[in-house]
């Protein structure tokens, strides 16, 4: 059983918009962010894709890789991920051979077959495109073909790209990515901060499934997890309703611009969207030292799981950072 000071610690950012910041605010605390848990020690940075997304600034995911690597200097920088069939596999090999080319030994390419975004982007995302998620499996292997180093006689050759061999993880939110990432013998990361329903099923698929690669030889599952920790459970609490009212931004359709806490929720939603943000963060850990240190262990104890990628949601950005500075001690307790 893994306990938490022997698992990885890791951030996924999707870096958030907040009411009276800006685009450009967002992207400075995203750097400062990187820096600040490499310096605590945490393995890996990832941004996320998404798009037409009023509250969320991570859409060109390949160039904020490349700013927030070269910013920082340990810490691994990486996608959680590139919706794959965004992206025509050539231009993400080149794009992300660039970066490691760049960055040698420090990029991660994590994939999904979601759009990241409403349909009518995704439209105008991939027009002129013939692919779509029904083909991931095929645009998984054409990308790592890519990235491989050249065949003789091999026509399409990405460059840079051909040779790096970034690695590759598969994300998911149901079965689907756990088999086929079980299938290539590839890392397999769940996305339980914000779809916990089928997390213990996917993971359980994953082991079962998993076949030895030459890149992996066990299996290696990665954990999204809403953190929310502040020195007390009660600041906790409060400062968890501006992920909350995020939450219930996206099921009603609004504006995602990051708010500040509230002191009642129940003022903001009825009965059933207060079920759906509860079922949404079903595996938030929120609360004080203690309470963090033990649903932590409780999450580890249950799924066992070889690193944590946190997401840590907060208006104010030194609570975040100080959030992530709890967590770092903890693990080193």
């Amino acid at each position: 059983m893994s306990k938490l000071s022997q698992v990885s610690l890791s951030v996924l950012d999707l870096v958030p918009i907040r009411a009276g910041g800006s685009t450009a605010e967002a992207l400075r605390n995203s750097l400062a962010v990187a820096r600040h848990v490499e310096k605590l020690g945490f393995k890996r940075f990832w941004l996320a894709e998404h798009h037409n997304m009023d509250g969320v600034a991570s859409s060109a995911t390949a160039v904020l890789i490349g700013h927030v690597a070269g910013g920082t200097s340990t810490i691994r920088v990486g996608s959680g991920g590139v919706m794959l069939p965004n992206h025509a596999p050539l231009v993400v090999a080149e794009a992300f051979g660039t970066l490691a080319t760049l960055h040698p030994g420090r990029i991660d390419l994590g994939l999904g077959r979601a759009p990241g975004a409403d349909q009518a982007t995704m439209r105008a995302l991939r027009r002129d495109r013939l692919g779509d998620a029904d083909d991931f499996p095929e645009q998984v292997a054409e990308l790592r073909a890519l990235l491989a180093p050249a065949r003789p006689g091999q026509r399409l050759i990405a460059t840079p790209g051909a040779g790096t061999e970034v690695p590759v993880w598969l994300l998911g939110s149901s079965l689907y990515s756990a088999q086929l990432a079980a299938q290539l013998g590839l890392p397999y990361a769940f996305a339980s901060h914000f779809a916990p329903r089928f997390m213990h099923d996917a993971i359980r698929l994953y082991r079962q499934l998993f076949r030895p690669s030459t890149v992996l030889e066990k299996p290696f599952v990665m954990l999204g997890v809403p953190l929310i920790a502040a020195p007390s459970d009660e600041e906790a609490a409060f400062l968890a309703t501006t992920t909350q009212q995020r939450i219930l931004a996206l099921i009603r359709g609004d504006s995602l611009i990051q708010q500040p806490p509230v002191d009642d929720m129940n003022t903001r939603w009825h009965g059933e969207e207060k079920i759906a943000v509860d079922r949404f963060l079903g595996a938030a850990v929120i609360g004080g030292p203690q309470t963090v240190r033990a649903k932590l262990g409780a999450l580890l104890a249950e799924t066992d799981a070889d690193e944590l990628m946190l997401v840590s949601d907060f208006y104010e950005h030194t609570h975040r950072l100080r959030s992530f500075d709890i967590a770092a001690g903890l693990q080193r307790d």
